[in-house]
């Protein structure tokens, strides 16, 4: 599996005061979008994420968000190495996702950018 990147996740109380403080700090534009009752902001490699605090426990679980080439891919290197794969692979609006539980307890976000792929 190819690891083409990865994006700390951050929990805010106020996405619109974060925002502007991250895009200063990254010099990037914020992408911003829905998931479930959860706001988010893609800013360069953060994703800000404010909502219902019974979905941001859920969600503050998860160590990080990366990126890779292939989520099926991954998906075949991390049973092979004794990982569970706790949710997925779904369609997201840019690709695919998946959560993972590495042998160590560690729990990761894995996504793709391959929009056309079934999951």
């Amino acid at each position: 599996m190819d690891i083409l990147g990865t994006s700390l996740r951050v929990c805010v109380d106020d996405l619109d005061a974060a925002i502007a403080v991250y895009e200063r700090l990254t010099g990037a534009e914020a992408l911003r979008f829905q998931r479930g009752g959860v706001a988010v902001a893609a800013v360069g490699c953060f994703f800000l994420m404010s909502g219902p605090e019974a979905e941001l426990s859920i969600l503050r679980k998860v160590t990080a968000t990366l990126a890779v080439t292939d989520v099926d891919e991954a998906v075949a290197d991390l049973k092979a190495v004794g990982a569970e794969i706790i949710a997925g692979p779904l369609p997201t609006p840019i690709g695919r996702n998946l959560v993972a539980r590495h042998p160590d307890g560690s729990v990761f976000e894995y996504v793709d950018r391959n929009p056309g792929q079934a999951a």
